[in-house]
């Protein structure tokens, strides 16, 4: 017996930095020239930069599709069930007490016979009457005569004015139902509600402008002329603002809007607002016919009150789905005249008792909102990588979104809720996937720079053994290949003997006195026409370590440059050093990407000689706080080994020993403490344990008391960079050093009668500095590992 607003007729209402990568044996370029014009390049570098932030790149191509939907009305059933689910959460009002309820129950159609007879309704009617109701709805077509009692019925209609009866607007398919004969068309009212998808009533239809053809050619609805008639008795009338909107008493009735809340494209024909149910329950006190036929109403239920008269039984299916019908059990319909009472009961509610209406973001403010969790979906699960914490972090991004809905809900706001839920899911969703694919593909590349310096190393391991027999002819031509040399390597100033860098036969020391003496380079001149020296850090065997500016740099930053110089000057000594220089700088470039090891900014060679330029760590080394006698305490130790450790996992990943680990290759910066690991010229690719060929070529390099015994050997191993780092702690611990220590006949430091320390961190140390390498640690990792496990 209803229809959509959508058959209504029409709708009334009118409503860069300047150091470029190093190049092989070059000096880095300076940066190009910027454009302020956007060409190819200026796009690329957009698009470059906009990959690396997935976090906003997967929220706008959310929003886009989420807005897509929209507009395409998917997303409008999920928004409207999400409404009638909020709705539901709405603490309910009390009943109101200006309306009453005269229901034509199934017990009143099987008693009094369906249709109601003329007679029947004018004694219901009558008995309304004389107890001063301030209005009467009839909610019941009565366009034709059901005698007997027509004629008295129909007078009464006619003249009496407390009485509204209704009619039904035409569609395209019906040309409607017209009000009682002889009823003026001001006091009458049409039933037509705007019905949702699968006949769910959310808004109310207040007027409409009626078809030239329809039966029916009332303007105002049955709810509102039942309103209206009340308000008018205390003096409230309709008014229209200046934006052609209706103002009854304190409220201000804004037309719903096509967009407004969850709809879109919605059909807003006619003058419709969003009902704002006043509970899904009872609405108000009600009576049966038979109760008013025998006089069982209390009569103040009736005086000043608004009276709805309409059929409730089941079997004549006047009945519609509400915001409350999912929250049933069987989804239950409620009679069109108790939805009447409702859109009634909300005007009065906001006309007197200043009840706030509901109220809608502008689509711009309901994109942004979209676009804001979408970002938001994103950026959660780009910042938390635990897929446990991921989920919890969803959770709780959810749970505020839908928390924050249903708030302004209660507050009468609808904005849009399952759209911004499915951009936040869809985003942490796409973001996931990107780190699935970027982890992989980080993955895939730290394996190829893996095998890239596995290959390096490889490579400047047969370059040293190359250079060492080259070396070995210039000591003595008559040594043969067979004969095992040596070599020394000095990587800082050594104050004597005891601090020495490179592991030396007597042989190599007596040889090298013909060697040239080490000269200072003239520090007037600017190294490859930019690095102004400042002072000399340092000088060893291999040559010197430089402070300089970076004069081509703004501000000129301070750097370290170290001076490699060859022992000889012919054209095939030359090739292998140079060989030897650029495999040491490419793994130095690649060791250098982690945040504590110093990064090779350039390297060059310039008059056969060979420099490294690297980052200078402004800070002290680890040796300025072990100075001898002072222990420091457990937990300061614990710390640095914790740290320093952290630095080596990183390089044993790579297959790569540092070889030359002691207090002063460990920088502490002091702009925060953090601590650097330095000096990397000793690396050193792993060897299988068994004898090669090549084992007569190993170059031994390490620091006397830091460097294990296979070290002395020219064998080193992952557990040497350990066992070096064992020292130190134990150094730190005792305030010995470590070649000061005493040792075991198996050859294992004495170290535990000297200082009292927690044994589960002694268990650590000892194993750290075991003699034989096979009984010690066999990676980084486990050490760091079992240091956690004792700190938690």
């Amino acid at each position: 017996m209803k229809v959509t607003s959508g058959e209504l007729a029409q709708n009334t209402k009118e409503t860069t930095s300047l150091l470029t990568k190093p190049t092989q044996g070059g000096i880095p370029a300076s940066a190009p020239d910027k454009s302020s014009k956007l060409g190819p390049r200026s796009l690329w570098h957009f698009g470059r930069t906009a990959f690396k932030r997935p976090a906003a790149i997967a929220s706008l191509i959310v929003m886009g599709l989420l807005l897509v939907g929209r507009q395409l009305r998917l997303l409008e059933p999920l928004e409207l069930t999400a409404f009638d689910y909020m709705m539901q959460l709405r603490p309910a009002l009390p009943l109101d007490d200006r309306l009453l309820l005269v229901e034509g129950t199934e017990a009143d159609i099987q008693s009094y016979g369906f249709p109601l007879k003329d007679a029947l309704l004018n004694q219901v009617m009558a008995k309304l009457e004389k107890h001063q109701p301030a209005v009467i709805g009839l909610d019941i077509y009565r366009d034709i005569a059901y005698p007997p009692g027509h004629a008295e019925f129909s007078t009464r209609l006619k003249n009496s004015d407390r009485i509204v009866p209704v009619c039904k607007l035409s569609d395209s398919n019906n040309p409607g139902t017209p009000p009682p004969p002889g009823v003026p068309i001001e006091r009458v009212g049409f039933s037509d509600f705007s019905v949702d998808a699968k006949s769910v009533v959310r808004r109310a239809l207040l007027f409409g402008d009626p078809p030239k053809n329809s039966r029916c050619m009332s303007d105002s609805s049955f709810s509102f002329q039942l309103a209206r008639r009340y308000l008018e008795q205390k003096g409230i009338q309709p008014q229209l603002t200046s934006q052609q909107h209706l103002k009854l008493g304190k409220a201000h009735f804004k037309p719903l809007e096509p967009n407004d809340g969850g709809y879109q494209h919605a059909d807003s024909a006619g003058y419709q607002i969003l009902l704002n149910y006043r509970s899904g329950g009872a609405l108000a006190r009600s009576v049966t016919l038979t109760d008013v036929l025998q006089d069982r109403v209390d009569p103040n239920w009736i005086k000043n009150r608004i009276v709805l008269i309409g059929l409730t039984a089941p079997s004549l299916n006047d009945l519609l789905y509400t915001p409350y019908s999912t929250g049933q059990q069987r989804f239950e319909r409620t009679p069109g005249v108790v939805i009447h009472g409702q859109i009634a009961s909300q005007l009065l509610s906001s006309a007197l008792d200043g009840q706030s209406l509901f109220w809608f973001w502008p689509e711009w403010g309901e994109v942004l909102w979209i676009w804001v969790w979408s970002m938001a979906g994103g950026i959660v699960v780009r910042v938390v990588r635990h897929p446990g914490q991921q989920a919890i972090a969803e959770i709780v991004a959810l749970s505020l979104l839908l928390g924050s809905s249903v708030f302004l809900f209660l507050g009468s706001g609808w904005i849009p809720i399952v759209a911004p839920a499915l951009g936040l899911i869809f985003a942490s969703t796409g973001v996931l996937a990107y780190n699935a694919y970027e982890a992989e593909q980080e993955k895939r590349k730290a394996d190829e720079e893996r095998r890239y310096i596995e290959e390096k190393a490889r490579e400047q391991e047969s370059n040293l053994a190359l250079l060492q027999e080259l070396l070995r002819e210039r000591l003595n031509p008559s040594l043969k290949a067979d004969s095992h040399v040596s070599l020394s390597e000095s990587t800082d100033m050594a104050p004597d003997e005891d601090d020495a860098t490179a592991i030396a036969t007597s042989k190599d020391f007596e040889a090298s006195k013909n060697d040239p003496p080490i000269t200072y380079r003239d520090t007037s001149q600017h190294l490859a026409g930019r690095y102004e020296v400042q002072n000399v850090l340092g000088a060893g065997g291999f040559g010197l370590t430089y402070l300089a500016q970076d004069t081509q740099r703004p501000g000129t930053p301070t750097c370290v440059v170290k001076h490699l110089k060859p022992a000889r000057r012919d054209d095939k000594f030359l090739g292998v050093a140079r060989r030897l220089f650029e495999t040491e700088a490419e793994i130095l470039e690649k060791l250098g990407k982690h945040p504590q090891i110093p990064q090779l900014l350039a390297y060059f060679e310039e008059k056969q000689e060979f420099y490294l330029v690297q980052e200078y760590v402004e800070g002290h080394p680890l040796s300025d706080e072990l100075p001898v006698d002072k222990k420091l305490p457990e937990t300061q130790v614990f710390k640095f080994l914790k740290e320093t450790l952290e630095i080596l996992v990183f390089i044993h990943e790579h297959k790569v020993i540092h070889r030359d680990i002691k207090p002063s290759n460990i920088m502490r910066r002091e702009s925060d403490n953090q601590l650097f690991l330095i000096d990397f010229g000793a690396v050193k690719q792993i060897q299988p344990q068994e004898p090669t060929d090549q084992e007569n070529y190993t170059v031994a390099i390490g620091t006397r008391g830091y460097a294990p015994a296979e070290q002395y050997a020219g064998h080193p191993t992952l557990s040497s960079d350990i066992y070096a780092l064992g020292m130190i702690g134990i150094q730190a611990l005792t305030g010995i050093p470590p070649y000061q220590l005493g040792h075991s006949e198996s050859g294992d430091v004495i170290w535990r009668h000297l200082v009292t320390v927690r044994e589960e961190f002694a268990v650590i140390l000892e194993k750290m500095v075991r003699y034989h390498f096979a009984a010690r640690y066999q990676s980084a990792a486990e050490v760091l590992q079992d240091l956690q496990r004792i700190m938690s």
